[in-house]
Formats: structure tokens, C-alpha cells, sequence
């Protein structure tokens, strides 16, 4: 698992064999079965979490609807992680949940903090990483704004093909913010013509 994060790495930053060692050092390896949580609402997100195998999800909970809102999706070589929560290790606002088997690799906040003291050119990796997310944050954004939950649905299976072909329908739905009876008669209604 350890390899597929440094190839992860090694797309933005190279990396000596003394460096992948440092990485290997820092980074523990957990395994979560479906249904368990990385992180509840109300914890603290005490981790970075690289995605080597299997998906997860990141909702909160409607306070007036009462209905499970997804925020995001990791899959393999995503990460997930509550980044406000980590990096001010304050309570987060939602919670990270396996859809599947998950095998993640973690850091926590002061191995992370002493990792990039001691390879510095990670701070660009992970500068990348997070202009990456918000790139993709914007695209939501306006995805939302501006299409309708038939051409929203489209797009994010045409975007995310891996997990449209992961994930349930009713989560899919959920993170497209319409039912999952809605999305049903929009798959049935493509299929029919």
C-alpha cells in the first residue's frame, strides 16, 4: 500500500530512495469494513487518510430534513479527510463512513507536521492535492447551480465513472441532492430511449 502512495507522490514530486524510507516511516496502515467510520461528527479528524483500496463517503446530517447529505466521495488513491477539522484538530461537522472494505494509510497531525519539516518538497504535493479539491468544489458548485438533476447525474457519471459503477444508487442520489426514486425514473427514462 505504502508503493501506491509514493507513486501517488511521484506523479508531482520526485522523491530519493532516502525520502520514500522517511515517507514509509510516517504513514500506518488501517482497514475499515463496510458501514464503520473514519470520523464521527463531533471528533476530531486526528488523520490523513490516502485511499489505497475500496470508497467512502463524507455527509453530514440534514438538521431540518433529517436526510444524509453527502459532501464527497474518496476511492482509491483519493484522500478523505475533514481538512478544517485536521489541520486546526477541531471538532469536524460531519461524518467519513466505508461504503466497502476500505484499506486506508494514515498520518496523524504531528507526524504529518514533522514529515514535512523533513522532506519539504511534500508541501507541494499536497499544495497540488488541495488545489485539485477545490478545483473540484468549484465544478460542484457550479454543476448545482447552473444544470438540471438529469444533467447533473450525467455529468457526475460521465466525471466519476468509478464510482457511479461503486457507489449505490440512493448515495449517488443523495450527493446529487434528489431522491433516489428521481434518479430512478431518469436512468429508466435514458434506458428507454
Amino acid at each position: 500500500m505504502k508503493d501506491q502512495l509514493i507513486q501517488s507522490i511521484s506523479k508531482y514530486v520526485d522523491l530519493s530512495s532516502e525520502e520514500e524510507k522517511l515517507i514509509d516511516f510516517f504513514w500506518t496502515e488501517k482497514t475499515l469494513e463496510k458501514g464503520e467510520y473514519l470520523l464521527r461528527n463531533g471528533e476530531i479528524c486526528r488523520t490523513d487518510n490516502f485511499v489505497a483500496n475500496g470508497a467512502l463517503k463524507a455527509y453530514y446530517i440534514n438538521p431540518q430534513s433529517g436526510r444524509e447529505e453527502i459532501l464527497y466521495f474518496a476511492i482509491e488513491n483519493w484522500w478523505a479527510t475533514d481538512i478544517e477539522s485536521f489541520q486546526k484538530q477541531k471538532a469536524s461537522i460531519y461524518n467519513i463512513q466505508a461504503i466497502e472494505r476500505t484499506e486506508l494509510l494514515q498520518i496523524n497531525y504531528n507526524s504529518f507536521q514533522k514529515m514535512l519539516f523533513k522532506i519539504p518538497k511534500l508541501e507541494r504535493f499536497f499544495r497540488i492535492i488541495l488545489e485539485n479539491y477545490l478545483g473540484s468544489l468549484q465544478k460542484r458548485l457550479i454543476t448545482n447551480n447552473t444544470l438540471d438533476a438529469e444533467q447533473r447525474y450525467f455529468t457526475f457519471v460521465e466525471n466519476y465513472a468509478k464510482i457511479a459503477d461503486k457507489v449505490p444508487q440512493y448515495v449517488i442520489a443523495s450527493y446529487l441532492g434528489i431522491t433516489a426514486e428521481f434518479l430512478s425514473r431518469i436512468r429508466k427514462k435514458h434506458k428507454s430511449s
